[in-house]
């Protein structure tokens, strides 16, 4: 569970149910530097003059905030739209997309208008009717740090399990999921977590839970009947990498319950970075050992009209093969969404 070092609360936010429930949790704890803003400007109030220090003291920061504006952003392959809960993550993983995509928000947000959010979000279901519309949950933040004193995902799982045409998914690398457990969640939310090999969590995946602790979260919510899955990434590939996530994939099989209700989805994702990624990651971890050196990568331009520095072809083909094979001679009751 996220204990942050200062909550910062948006004009009007205590006016809202997830907004009081936050200050009541918080209120007695002196600590904590608790902040009513008038003025709504969060960077103000974290200290830092330069990004090494900001990216730190944000990362300690929850900003307590109202989503402004109805229209969703599209999550495509993961899902149709973006649910827009939560922005930001606890975790300081050094490869992590999210230090481009909010470089300058280090903190995590919740936004406590929910019944607005997912009023919108029927909005969405009702006008692709009659077809299926999924929403993702963590595009852009790891929602489960905070769920302990939020509940917001709870609320979500909740609506949507009475949604006739709506789904919901998300990903996550923590194990705060207790108050997720005895949902009435009719199948209609899947939640997968990010796995690693010991070498890379130990390596680039700071203030993250280990290996142990994120596959006996998913264990506790494959035996509540969720739709559970998980996502290897990212893989890269180092002296002894396919022993490493060989062990990986016979650690989680081992773990995993005889009787499954749903079959396990697997996506695979080797490392791949902007040079911008790279330029920001440089200045927040001056010592990181990130393997980035343009020399040994291939660059290609993506959907979004910037390019991104990838394994060369043959490279990714190896790690394809790999894990088709590994996959299929471990796991009996699996579906391989994706290896890229």
């Amino acid at each position: 569970m996220f204990i942050p070092k200062r909550i910062l609360f948006q004009k009007n936010t205590l006016d809202y149910k997830i907004g009081r429930n936050i200050y009541d949790f918080f209120k007695t704890n002196n600590n904590i530097e608790m902040i009513q803003l008038s003025n709504n400007r969060i960077k103000d109030n974290i200290p830092g003059e330069y990004l090494y220090d900001f990216y730190r003291e944000g990362k300690k920061t929850l900003v307590v905030g109202i989503k402004k504006g109805i229209k969703f952003q599209t999550c495509k392959p993961s899902a149709h739209y973006q649910l827009p809960l939560i922005s930001g993550c606890t975790g300081q993983c050094e490869y992590c997309y999210l230090n481009t995509n909010l470089g300058d928000k280090p903190y995590i947000k919740i936004n406590v208008n929910i019944e607005d959010i997912l009023s919108q979000a029927q909005n969405y279901i009702d006008s692709r009717f009659p077809e299926k519309t999924i929403f993702e949950g963590s595009a852009t933040s790891d929602p489960i740090p905070i769920e302990p004193y939020t509940n917001s995902l709870k609320q979500t799982i909740e609506f949507f399990s009475n949604s006739e045409n709506g789904h919901f998914r998300f990903v996550t690398k923590y194990t705060d999921i207790d108050s997720l457990l005895h949902i009435n969640h009719r199948n209609k939310t899947e939640i997968r977590f990010t796995l690693n090999t010991e070498k890379v969590i130990k390596n680039y995946e700071n203030k993250t839970p280990s290996l142990e602790k994120r596959i006996d979260a998913s264990i506790r919510l494959i035996n509540s009947a969720y739709p559970t899955g998980f996502i290897i990434a990212p893989i890269f590939i180092y002296d002894n990498w396919k022993e490493d996530y060989f062990n990986l994939l016979l650690k989680l099989k081992k773990s995993l319950p005889k009787h499954i209700s749903h079959p396990i989805t697997f996506e695979i994702i080797s490392h791949r970075y902007t040079q911008r990624a790279k330029n920001i990651i440089k200045e927040i971890f001056p010592e990181t050992k990130l393997p980035m050196e343009e020399k040994e990568r291939i660059f290609k331009y993506g959907q979004f009209g910037y390019g991104k520095f990838l394994y060369p072809k043959n490279e990714i083909i190896e790690i394809q093969n790999f894990f088709e094979t590994q996959i299929k001679a471990i796991f009996n009751n699996y579906i391989i969404k994706y290896i890229i």
